[in-house]
Protein backbone atom coordinates (compact mmCIF):
# COMPACT_ATOMS: atom_id res chain seq x y z
CA UNK A 1 0.00 0.00 0.00
CA UNK A 2 3.06 2.40 0.50
CA UNK A 3 3.95 2.63 -3.34
CA UNK A 4 0.12 4.22 -3.32
CA UNK A 5 1.38 7.43 -2.32
CA UNK A 6 4.34 9.47 -1.95
CA UNK A 7 5.16 12.59 0.22
CA UNK A 8 5.86 16.02 -1.15
CA UNK A 9 5.58 19.78 0.01
CA UNK A 10 1.93 20.19 0.59
CA UNK A 11 0.05 23.46 -0.60
CA UNK A 12 -2.51 22.50 2.29
CA UNK A 13 0.31 22.13 4.74
CA UNK A 14 4.26 21.57 4.89
CA UNK A 15 4.53 17.53 3.97
CA UNK A 16 1.68 15.90 2.65
CA UNK A 17 0.94 12.21 0.70
CA UNK A 18 -0.06 12.07 -2.66
CA UNK A 19 -1.05 9.45 -4.69
CA UNK A 20 1.02 7.80 -7.24
CA UNK A 21 -1.56 5.64 -8.93
CA UNK A 22 -5.50 5.81 -9.55
CA UNK A 23 -7.25 4.83 -6.34
CA UNK A 24 -10.50 3.37 -6.87
CA UNK A 25 -13.47 4.50 -4.15
CA UNK A 26 -13.64 2.35 -0.84
CA UNK A 27 -10.09 0.97 -1.04
CA UNK A 28 -7.71 1.22 2.02
CA UNK A 29 -5.10 3.47 0.95
CA UNK A 30 -2.51 3.49 3.60
CA UNK A 31 -2.84 2.42 7.41
CA UNK A 32 -2.33 4.69 9.93
CA UNK A 33 0.37 3.04 12.28
CA UNK A 34 2.18 4.35 15.75
CA UNK A 35 2.64 3.08 19.21
CA UNK A 36 -0.11 1.89 21.02
CA UNK A 37 -0.85 3.78 24.27
CA UNK A 38 -2.74 4.01 27.39
CA UNK A 39 -5.44 6.39 27.77
CA UNK A 40 -3.48 8.18 30.37
CA UNK A 41 -0.68 8.41 28.47
CA UNK A 42 -2.32 9.57 25.72
CA UNK A 43 -4.06 12.63 27.65
CA UNK A 44 -0.52 13.43 28.50
CA UNK A 45 1.01 13.24 24.65
CA UNK A 46 -2.25 15.37 23.88
CA UNK A 47 -1.69 18.05 26.54
CA UNK A 48 2.29 18.38 25.06
CA UNK A 49 0.46 19.14 21.50
CA UNK A 50 0.93 15.93 20.21
CA UNK A 51 -1.73 16.35 17.05
CA UNK A 52 -1.09 12.70 15.78
CA UNK A 53 -3.18 10.36 17.90
CA UNK A 54 -6.31 8.09 17.16
CA UNK A 55 -9.06 7.20 19.99
CA UNK A 56 -8.74 3.04 19.32
CA UNK A 57 -11.54 2.05 21.72
CA UNK A 58 -12.34 2.15 25.63
CA UNK A 59 -8.47 1.35 26.59
CA UNK A 60 -6.36 2.38 24.22
CA UNK A 61 -5.20 5.06 21.50
CA UNK A 62 -2.53 5.13 19.08
CA UNK A 63 -0.29 7.99 18.62
CA UNK A 64 0.73 7.86 15.17
CA UNK A 65 4.02 10.66 15.26
CA UNK A 66 6.70 7.79 14.77
CA UNK A 67 9.15 7.86 11.81
CA UNK A 68 7.39 4.40 10.74
CA UNK A 69 4.40 5.79 10.15
CA UNK A 70 4.13 7.92 6.65
CA UNK A 71 0.15 8.73 6.90
CA UNK A 72 1.09 11.24 9.88
CA UNK A 73 1.73 13.69 6.50
CA UNK A 74 -1.77 13.34 5.48
CA UNK A 75 -3.34 16.36 5.98
CA UNK A 76 -6.85 17.80 7.02
CA UNK A 77 -9.18 18.69 4.78
CA UNK A 78 -13.09 20.27 4.88
CA UNK A 79 -13.70 18.32 1.47
CA UNK A 80 -11.77 15.04 2.26
CA UNK A 81 -10.97 12.26 -0.30
CA UNK A 82 -10.76 9.79 2.14
CA UNK A 83 -11.58 9.18 5.66
CA UNK A 84 -9.86 7.23 8.53
CA UNK A 85 -11.74 4.07 9.52
CA UNK A 86 -11.05 2.24 12.55
CA UNK A 87 -11.20 -1.75 12.56
CA UNK A 88 -10.12 -4.41 14.84
CA UNK A 89 -7.53 -1.92 16.96
CA UNK A 90 -6.19 -0.52 13.12
CA UNK A 91 -6.38 2.45 11.63
CA UNK A 92 -7.12 2.72 7.68
CA UNK A 93 -6.98 5.35 5.56
CA UNK A 94 -9.92 4.82 2.84
CA UNK A 95 -10.56 6.37 -0.42
CA UNK A 96 -14.05 7.87 -0.10
CA UNK A 97 -14.00 8.56 -3.86
CA UNK A 98 -12.02 8.01 -6.84
CA UNK A 99 -8.78 9.57 -6.40
CA UNK A 100 -6.66 10.27 -9.53
CA UNK A 101 -2.86 10.17 -9.46
CA UNK A 102 -1.07 13.26 -8.03
CA UNK A 103 -4.48 14.46 -6.27
CA UNK A 104 -3.26 14.96 -2.42
CA UNK A 105 -5.01 12.58 0.00
CA UNK A 106 -6.45 14.32 2.76
CA UNK A 107 -9.28 13.07 5.42
CA UNK A 108 -11.44 15.21 8.39
CA UNK A 109 -9.20 15.20 11.56
CA UNK A 110 -12.44 15.24 13.33
CA UNK A 111 -11.41 17.49 15.96
CA UNK A 112 -14.09 19.31 18.13
CA UNK A 113 -14.30 22.79 19.54
CA UNK A 114 -11.62 22.44 22.10
CA UNK A 115 -9.80 25.19 21.25
CA UNK A 116 -10.60 25.10 17.71
CA UNK A 117 -9.45 28.60 17.45
CA UNK A 118 -5.68 27.31 17.32
CA UNK A 119 -6.36 25.07 14.69
CA UNK A 120 -6.39 27.32 11.38
CA UNK A 121 -7.59 24.86 8.11
CA UNK A 122 -5.74 25.99 5.16
CA UNK A 123 -7.16 23.33 2.77
CA UNK A 124 -8.46 25.80 0.63
CA UNK A 125 -12.41 23.71 -0.09
CA UNK A 126 -15.09 26.34 -1.38
CA UNK A 127 -16.36 25.27 1.49
CA UNK A 128 -14.23 25.15 4.09
CA UNK A 129 -15.04 25.95 7.94
CA UNK A 130 -11.93 27.83 8.58
CA UNK A 131 -10.46 25.89 11.51
CA UNK A 132 -9.85 21.72 12.06
CA UNK A 133 -12.86 20.60 13.37
CA UNK A 134 -14.94 17.46 12.71
CA UNK A 135 -17.67 17.76 9.04
CA UNK A 136 -20.62 18.05 11.68
CA UNK A 137 -19.41 20.88 13.25
CA UNK A 138 -18.06 23.08 10.01
CA UNK A 139 -21.59 25.15 10.18
CA UNK A 140 -21.52 25.86 13.25
CA UNK A 141 -17.79 27.19 13.31
CA UNK A 142 -18.29 28.64 10.23
CA UNK A 143 -21.51 30.79 11.69
CA UNK A 144 -19.62 31.64 14.90
CA UNK A 145 -16.79 33.25 12.08
CA UNK A 146 -19.30 35.31 10.34
CA UNK A 147 -20.63 36.51 13.77
CA UNK A 148 -17.40 37.75 15.13
CA UNK A 149 -16.69 39.87 11.69
CA UNK A 150 -18.35 43.48 12.28
CA UNK A 151 -21.12 44.11 9.40
CA UNK A 152 -21.25 47.99 8.34
CA UNK A 153 -24.75 49.19 8.66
Amino acid sequence: MLDSISIATSPIHGQGGFATRFVSKDARIIEYTGERISKVESLRRCQEENWFIFGLDEEFDLDGNVEWNPARFLNHSCAPNSEAVCEDGRVWIVALRDIRPGEEITFNYGYDLTDYQEHPCRCGAPDCAGYIVAEELSAQVRSRSHHAVPKNV
